[in-house]
């Protein structure tokens, strides 16, 4: 609690969070995505916008490439990712979806739709635009803008 004896913001920020990231993983679970890794979300969006390699999942992601590696090692095993040859470079493999990894980004993307729906119904329009423009602006607009995160958003 604050002096003014209300809640926190950055608390009440993670708590919205943990229970929208509770709710995403019970629904994508209902769907037959019950194995989802904490970071598949990323990389699943991450493709979404085009194959890479491992290096740039590892930088778009800000891990090292061995921990990328390690994720997608995870994934390729639970069906979502699969590895190819670069026509460009036959040394290098892009990582794409599979058609399991493509259902699950799509059972996400309309679970996020339904939410957002559902929040509008219930505050309307005008609070949940003030409320995507107070976190762009807590985000930063740069920081929201960057290739990397527009990917994510989409």
């Amino acid at each position: 609690m604050t002096r003014s004896g209300k809640p926190d913001i950055g608390i009440l920020l993670l708590l919205a969070d943990q229970e929208f990231v509770r709710e995403l993983r019970e629904h994508v679970a209902a769907q037959g995505f019950d194995d989802q890794g904490r970071s598949d979300g990323f990389v699943f969006r991450t493709l979404s916008a085009g194959p890479t390699t491992i290096s740039g999942l590892a930088e778009r992601l800000e891990i090292t490439k061995q921990g990328a590696g390690q994720i997608v090692d995870d994934m390729e095993r639970r069906g979502y990712v699969e590895r190819r040859p670069d026509p460009s470079d036959a040394r290098a493999k892009l990582l794409h979806l599979t058609e399991r990894g493509e259902a699950a980004l799509s059972t996400a993307r309309k679970f996020h739709q339904a939410y957002e729906r559902r929040l509008r119904k219930r505050f309307g329009d005008e609070a949940i635009d003030t409320l995507r423009g107070v976190l762009t602006d807590m985000a930063g607009e740069a920081q929201v803008s960057t290739p990397h995160f527009r990917a994510l958003m989409f």
